[in-house]
């Protein structure tokens, strides 16, 4: 086909001019790759931002769910003047049955599926769930800009059945928490880096505690050196490196919170793979598995002197965990495994806190359908924890409404477990939950990630310098 589109000249130079031009045309589709996905200043349209108001829905084909369209800049702003053709792709058995802001939409083709939209900074759309179980994905797609995607998982509704019939008061935290989760400090410092204040090195957790910081939060895998786990061969985030991580956070003088995934690798609403270990095994196996595993670990923690003060049965565990078994649409097996976990943590340290954690930030409806069912089913916990990332979980003010909804509705207490950015806004909403229900906040991995407490060279800035130190003077005890 080349050689009927294009005549080389000189028959002897046939192979080589047509090399020549392949060589060109690579090289061509290569830079206009990269200069399309080169990074664009702010200001540009740079991505479609998907933020669902439900990521969990029940598949009875009424039940439906508000998903807002944004056009965002490379640093998440918001571009209210930006009009752009965005395509829609829906899949799973659900429908968009309106859409709001976007002007005239018409369907490519003439489907439930497929959508062209032009959004003008952004739009809201309504999604209503079908009737059987499915997982449904939401993409969002324009030219040059980064896709835009949400997971639904649907869900039928059966009797609830209870894990136990003893009444259970929760636990109240007593001190309010500043913490962070530093889960990659092993791995930071096994690749030389240092961290410092004002020129003065020093280890990473003294110079948070010093700035303000009460408590660490801890992620731990099942068995991470395996293959497809979270850390081949190294088995960061193991049991072991838990151990040690733990021993150096009392050294210093604070608490520790353990996050168990129950996983080898990433738990969160996207994946909650079982453990290699315990696959092929029934579900009152994988029950014993994991009570074992969560009295094991906790034993040993006790043991060397560092049993945790809080542990979260489950990260981000709203779309459930340990799949197939606990999904959250088995809603009776999600709740057996989650009183396992507890189970396992009170038999070896009752005075330790207990979380749930879940994604859902400003998601009140879902985080009410997540909560309502586990108090239908007595599940005994002690702090409901909400991650908060503003591209995926709404605005400050959906975080305030849904904190404040749900200590009104439930008697547990109330924190942010996980969030990085808006750091200021986010600690004021979440030390200021009302009815006595505040908890405090843990940021995610700020010593590496997103908007990092240290510089990538391991140097104090200025929210370590100035951020936490007024958070901290403004809610903390002394």
């Amino acid at each position: 086909m080349l050689h009927n589109m294009y005549t080389i000249p000189f028959p002897g130079l046939k192979r080589c001019g047509l090399l020549v031009f392949l060589m060109l045309f690579a090289a061509g589709t290569l830079q206009a790759q990269q200069n399309r996905w080169k990074p664009k200043p702010p200001g540009v349209p740079s991505e479609i931002q998907i933020t669902p108001y439900k990521t969990t829905m029940i598949a009875n084909g009424k039940d439906e769910a508000l998903i807002n369209v944004k056009i965002i800049d490379s640093k998440g702003d918001s571009l209210a003047n930006a009009q752009i053709p965005v395509v829609l792709h829906l899949s799973g058995d659900a429908k968009i049955v309106n859409i709001m802001d976007a002007g005239d939409f018409a369907a490519i083709p003439h489907t439930d599926t497929s959508w062209q939209i032009n959004v003008h900074g952004s739009c809201r759309l309504i999604l209503r769930a079908g009737t059987t179980l499915s997982k449904i994905k939401l993409e969002a797609k324009a030219d040059s800009l980064y896709t835009g995607s949400t997971e639904i998982h649907t869900v039928q509704l059966g009797i609830a059945h209870v894990v136990t019939r003893d009444k259970y008061k929760p636990k109240k935290v007593t001190d309010k928490i500043l913490g962070a989760d530093i889960s990659f400090l092993p791995q930071l410092e096994s690749r030389g880096m240092k961290f410092s204040d004002k020129g003065v090195q020093g280890d990473a957790m003294e110079i948070m505690k010093a700035h303000g910081f009460n408590y660490i939060r801890l992620r731990i895998f099942v068995d991470p050196a395996q293959p497809k786990g979270y850390s081949p061969v190294k088995g960061f985030c193991d049991l072991e490196h838990t151990k040690q991580m733990a021993k150096r956070i009392k050294a210093a003088g604070m608490k520790f919170l353990l996050d168990f995934h129950y996983s080898d690798y990433w738990a969160d609403p996207q994946q909650q793979n079982k453990p290699a270990a315990w696959a092929g095994e029934d579900f009152p196996a994988v029950k014993t598995s994991l009570y074992n595993y969560t009295v094991d670990v906790m034993q040993q923690l006790k043991d060397q002197g560092t049993a945790p003060d809080m542990v979260q049965v489950g990260n981000e565990i709203n779309h459930g965990m340990v799949w197939p078994d606990g999904a959250i649409g088995s809603l009776d097996s999600l709740a057996q495994l989650i009183y396992e976990g507890v189970k396992g943590v009170q038999k070896v340290s009752p005075n330790t806190i207990i979380m749930l954690h879940i994604a859902l930030g400003g998601q009140n409806a879902e985080a009410r359908f997540f909560l309502d069912n586990m108090k239908e089913r007595n599940v005994p916990f002690d702090v409901i924890g909400l991650s908060y990332y503003p591209k995926w979980h709404g605005t400050p003010a959906d975080l305030k409404y849904n904190m404040a909804d749900l200590a009104k509705r439930y008697p547990q207490q109330v924190m942010v477990a996980e969030y990085s950015q808006l750091k200021r806004e986010v600690n004021d909403i979440a030390f200021n939950v009302p009815n006595g229900k505040a908890v405090g906040s843990f940021i995610w991995e700020p010593l590496s990630t997103w908007e990092g407490i240290f510089d990538k060279d391991g140097k104090a800035n200025d929210y370590l310098d100035v951020v936490y130190p007024e958070i901290a003077g403004k809610y903390l005890n002394h």
